[in-house]
């Protein structure tokens, strides 16, 4: 697989260069696919879902496949795991994804940035069961498509990591020098787009479903869907900074107001460390801090 090594000029060239590169997994997902295969009449769709939702990319790539798979007579998108499972059979999934490249060997010479993006992966699950228990509390209509785009909201990110580790170590150094910084402005100085910009552009290149790509899209923020999604990615990113990190409190005031609860029960939902409850429950915040404008 190939480099990313200096900023593209444009988001086509990024799309261009990521069609051109097979979308690789993590070490243990493929490794445990591959053991599916060897007992897989004892398999259910279940259990090769909830495999699949703990890798990314692997979902990413899964979701990206039935699109390009799609057939004629589909009159509707498939937006979760199970359903492309379903779809595809137990054993041509198998078939299909127990052979792809790894994270690990695109990253072997990369030692930093594997630590980098291992910490993405785990952001980003941490957001999906957030996202999950948000939807659950909320009687949301299909649940499992709250946690796959959840789950993808750190693709983009993850796929700078894999395929331009240099890159985007550059715009963690930025903004470790100039902790007010912004990814987003990092992103930019260092890409030349942010990694929001790229992951909309990627997405409707690759005709993921639009209820997916809706809920990545904070100019649905009106919807409380895309509030689910986009809350629970900002306190996963913030709390993964640390509890002390100033954005919770405002993050906690939306989430409140989205899911009608008090803070004490949030922060129970949440399994906030006991040490910090007290001062998050003094804390305030302003639920306007953490959305972007409708």
């Amino acid at each position: 697989m190939a480099m990313i090594t200096h900023p593209l000029d444009s988001l086509d060239s990024y799309i261009a260069f990521f069609n051109q590169q097979p979308l690789p997994a993590l070490k243990h997902t493929v490794r445990e696919l591959q053991a599916m295969r060897e007992h897989e009449d004892d398999i259910n769709g279940r259990t090769v879902a909830a495999l699949v939702l703990g890798d990314p990319l692997m979902t990413l790539k899964v979701l990206i496949h039935i699109e390009a798979n799609r057939r004629a007579r589909q009159n509707h998108d498939i937006t979760t795991i199970e359903r492309a499972i379903m779809m595809m059979g137990i054993s041509p999934f198998l078939r299909e994804f127990s052979e792809v490249p790894t994270i690990e060997e695109q990253l072997v010479d990369y030692p930093k940035a594997l630590v980098g993006v291992l910490r993405v992966i785990s952001r980003a699950r941490r957001a999906s069961r957030y996202a999950r228990d948000w939807a659950v509390l909320r009687h949301d209509l299909d649940v499992d498509e709250i946690t796959v785009a959840a789950l993808l909201s750190e693709a983009t990110e993850i796929l700078c990591w894999v395929f331009a580790p240099t890159l985007t170590q550059n715009v963690y150094a930025m903004q470790h020098a100039e902790p007010g910084l912004r990814s987003s402005v990092a992103q930019r100085m260092i890409f030349n787009f942010s990694a929001k910009e790229l992951q909309l552009a990627l997405v409707r290149h690759w005709h993921l479903p639009d209820l997916l790509v809706s809920m990545m899209d904070e100019k649905h923020i009106d919807n409380a869907r895309v509030r689910t999604v986009q809350l629970a990615a900002s306190l996963s990113r913030h709390t993964t900074q640390g509890w002390n990190n100033p954005a919770i409190p405002d993050d906690l005031s939306a989430i409140e107001s989205l899911l009608h609860i008090g803070r004490e029960h949030l922060l129970n939902r949440i399994s906030a460390p006991h040490e910090v409850i007290e001062p998050l429950l003094a804390a305030g915040g302003r639920a306007e801090g953490s959305l972007p404008p409708a």
